[in-house]
């Protein structure tokens, strides 16, 4: 947590939940990951977390945008992006949808079926089109399921029927999963396109433009390579599958630019047990999964938690079972991961859930329970 965070809660004592983001780390990371990939053009996934705040400042930085519906491209334009900069990376879209984002200036779109394709030419003729394979999401946290993608031979025949239908096929995209931790996931995906794309300049096809994805991580409870392993992973592996013919590159951090970035504020609503021999005591907290915490789901992302006061020491610590406060059995954050806290822990007492900068105001309900939505502040 920044000294900058720090003061905030100390000197404004918010209502809790609520989450506080430092717009300088937001910077410091479009930075780290620019000099890491100097060749590659940033597209910030503006799902992870849509503040105008953070559009107006990545806009400021020369970030260009990956969009998944038209008021984020209406959320972007109106931080001062111009719609060259904008993509509309999402493969499932309504046709009024891409003709309203055509109107707008959007001319690069996202596809990985035919009926989408369709949809494109129809209603944003002229435009640059993209189809985004599957890969596996092999050692991802959050992995990408097979929603999103088709295979090799399918995307091949995908490109080839764009030339025929008044949009210009431009480029292959794949995303290797969400909080990847294994540089080589890259690689595998990066050998496919490139046969990809000789396959189709044999046929006259000039695919201009390779999408990389998203999957650049936050440190969570364990460490993560830097942007740099990521930067020299991605150009080592384009270097060696397309040689000196590289095409336009481009990336889509979500989690990776704004997930560090963020801290959370919570109070202990109750402590208690289910029985006098239990091992483990319920905490639940005034935030759960439906207040912003989705991606506990399953456990997959296990964000570092702190008790305030807590001096750190493990012999005054007992082990936990973390759940929100909603009226609902789902509403549980962690059981089997081994969180501990202290062993005086109490109604009122406050935590402060780190690196939550990304997918969680965007995955708070409206007023689920009639619990408000997740505060924000940008600082």
């Amino acid at each position: 947590m920044t000294e900058k965070i720090a003061r905030f809660f100390e000197e404004r004592r918010p209502q809790t939940p609520c989450l506080v983001v430092d717009l300088d780390v937001v910077e410091q990371n479009y930075h780290a990951l620019a000099d890491a990939l100097p060749d590659a053009r940033i597209f910030y996934a503006v799902k992870a977390n849509p503040a105008p705040e953070i559009l107006r400042l990545l806009t400021g930085l020369g970030s260009a945008f990956d969009t998944a519906s038209v008021p984020e491209i209406e959320m972007v334009l109106a931080a001062g992006c111009t719609p060259d900069r904008i993509s509309y990376g999402n493969t499932i879209k309504k046709e009024a949808d891409i003709r309203r984002a055509f109107e707008l200036g959007v001319r690069l779109f996202a596809y990985d079926s035919e009926a989408e394709l369709e949809k494109i030419s129809r209603a944003a003729p002229g435009a640059r089109v993209f189809c985004r394979i599957l890969t596996s999401g092999e050692g991802a946290e959050w992995p990408l399921s097979r929603k999103f993608g088709c295979d090799l031979p399918m995307a091949r025949e995908l490109l080839i029927k764009a030339r025929g239908m008044g949009v210009e096929p431009w480029g292959v995209s794949f995303h290797v999963g969400s909080q990847q931790k294994d540089l080589t996931q890259w690689d595998r995906a990066i050998f496919e396109v490139a046969q990809l794309f000789r396959e189709l300049e044999v046929l006259g096809i000039d695919l201009g433009m390779i999408n990389l994805g998203g999957g650049f991580p936050t440190r969570y409870r364990s460490d993560v390579p830097n942007s740099q392993a990521y930067g020299q992973a991605i150009f080592d592996s384009l270097r060696r599958h397309f040689g000196n013919h590289l095409p336009e590159t481009i990336v889509e951090p979500g989690r990776g630019m704004v997930g560090s970035a963020g801290v959370i504020e919570s109070e202990v609503v109750l402590v208690s047990r289910k029985s006098a021999t239990d091992r483990k005591r319920w905490v639940y907290l005034d935030i759960g999964k439906f207040g912003g915490l989705a991606e506990t789901m399953d456990e997959a992302i296990q964000y570092p938690i702190e008790v305030l006061g807590d001096d750190g020491s493990d012999a005054a610590a007992e082990p936990v079972i973390l759940a929100g406060p909603t009226c609902d059995s789902a509403d549980v954050l962690y059981e089997r991961a081994e969180y501990r806290m202290p062993a005086d822990l109490k109604a009122g007492d406050r935590v402060r859930i780190h690196a939550t900068g990304a997918y969680t105001t965007t995955y708070a309900a409206v007023c689920f329970n009639g619990f408000a939505p997740l505060q924000q502040y940008c600082i």
